[in-house]
Formats: C-alpha cells, sequence, structure tokens
C-alpha cells in the first residue's frame, strides 16, 4: 500500500485553520470538493474580495491554505486555478471533511475505511507487542466507558471515546506514521456521527469489539487483536452501506 502524498508546506490540523480567513476557506474547500467549482475554473483575487467581503490580504492567505492542499494552484499570466480532484492531498483533515460534507460522502467513506482496515488492523497487533503495560491498562478502561457510553446513548461521549480509543491504538503500535493517522480517522468518525451514518445505540457487537481488541492488546495476543479490530472495520462499512440505503440512495 502506498503512503506517499506530496505537501508544498508542513500539514496542518484541522483546527489551526482560524482568523479572518477561515471562512473563506471553508467555503471555497467546500466549492471544490462539492464540484461548485469545477477543475479548471480560474479564481481571481478582485471577484472573491467582492463576493466574500473580506481583504486582498485575507483572499490571498485563504488560497495559499487550499494550494497547500492541492486544490488550487497558481499559474502565471492566468490566476490561481481549481486543480482536479487527482491533485488534491487527500489525507489532509480538511479535505476529507469537506468531501464527507458532499454528495459523494459514501465513495469517501469507503476509501478511508478501506485505508484503516489497512491500517487499523496491524497497529492493533503490533501494539500487543509494544504496548506499556499502562497503555494497554488504560486502552481496557477506556474501552469500558465507550462500552458505557454507547449502551446509555450517550452519542457525544461516544464519539470523542472513539477518536480516542482508535488514537490511542494507533499510538499504542510504536509506529509514528501509524499514529499521525489519527486526525483523519477522527474527522471520519465525526462525519459518520455528523450524517446520520452510525447507529443512536451502537449494537452490542461493535462495542464487544472494542474490548476484544483492548483486552487482545493488554494480553499481548496479536492475532486475536488484528482479528477483532477487521470486524470493526467490517462493521462500520456494513453499517454506512445499510444507512444509506434506508435513505433510499
Amino acid at each position: 500500500m502506498s503512503m506517499i502524498c506530496y505537501m508544498t508546506t508542513a500539514p496542518r490540523p484541522a483546527d489551526e485553520i482560524t482568523g479572518l480567513h477561515a471562512r473563506l476557506v471553508e467555503n471555497l474547500g467546500l466549492a471544490i470538493c462539492g464540484g461548485t467549482l469545477a477543475p479548471g475554473t480560474v479564481l481571481f483575487i478582485d471577484e472573491l474580495v467582492s463576493e466574500h467581503a473580506v481583504s486582498r490580504s485575507v483572499v490571498r492567505e485563504a488560497l495559499r491554505v487550499l494550494a497547500s492542499m492541492g486544490l488550487v494552484a497558481s499559474r502565471r499570466r492566468v490566476g490561481t486555478l481549481v486543480l482536479d480532484h487527482g491533485a488534491w492531498n487527500v489525507y489532509d483533515p480538511l479535505v476529507i471533511r469537506w468531501r464527507l460534507a458532499t454528495d459523494g460522502r459514501i465513495a469517501q467513506l469507503r476509501s478511508i475505511t478501506e485505508l484503516r482496515t489497512a491500517v487499523e488492523p496491524q497497529a492493533a497487533r503490533l501494539a500487543a507487542e509494544r504496548a506499556l503495560p499502562l497503555e494497554a491498562s488504560e486502552l481496557v478502561t477506556l474501552a469500558g466507558q465507550l462500552w458505557a457510553a454507547g449502551r446509555d446513548g450517550r452519542m457525544d461521549d461516544f464519539l470523542a471515546l472513539d477518536i480516542e480509543f482508535h488514537r490511542r491504538v494507533l499510538a499504542a503500535s510504536g509506529n509514528e506514521m501509524f499514529e499521525h493517522l489519527h486526525r483523519q480517522v477522527a474527522e471520519v468518525l465525526t462525519g459518520r456521527h455528523a450524517y446520520g451514518l452510525m447507529p443512536h445505540h451502537p449494537h452490542v457487537d461493535a462495542l464487544q469489539l472494542h474490548t476484544d481488541v483492548a483486552s487482545s492488546i493488554q494480553r499481548g495476543d496479536g492475532d486475536m487483536a488484528h482479528a477483532a479490530m477487521v470486524a470493526i472495520m467490517d462493521r462500520t462499512m456494513g453499517e454506512t452501506r445499510q444507512f444509506w440505503a434506508d435513505q433510499g440512495h
């Protein structure tokens, strides 16, 4: 599996996009990822200033951020050009967020779930070999808290705990490249929650599988940790497809 991506600047977390240009970055990013601004569209600074009621410096900074994601590029004597999706940094958490906000969200969910299926089970296997005793113990505790939140229907708490659970498994793998995927995982989990693509009460089997991952890591059983995480990914994709079908798509 190739995990290579090219960027002109260091990636930054989604929550670091702040200040006056944040709204413009969000609006343009959504428009590009949703196809409202089609590939080949030329963006002119003066038009963006007028349309969005912001300064030229704000527009330039917003375009610089979008260029770092591969969504646009400056062309001499042309302007700033909207790029085809093949140029996008699809690992950028904001690009994931914007793609999830479009009609193509199921394709985005499928892509990142396939990525997670390739990475997270192996991360769980490595965590069973490498996690410190305290890390493993805390993961078991977290799985119990996740179970309680899911059982009680406290879905905001469940989401936060689920994000933290998967972050810790990736971190416990001892592989820094796996660990740095946690922001992408957080975005897709948040997107499933936001767009109603998960049950209001998680199935008991899903809750049990998270417990199985944690307990297998604590026991040092890499094969079982791997198998339980594969089962979590399979359930995730199955639930997403079912909810989409129920909505008539």
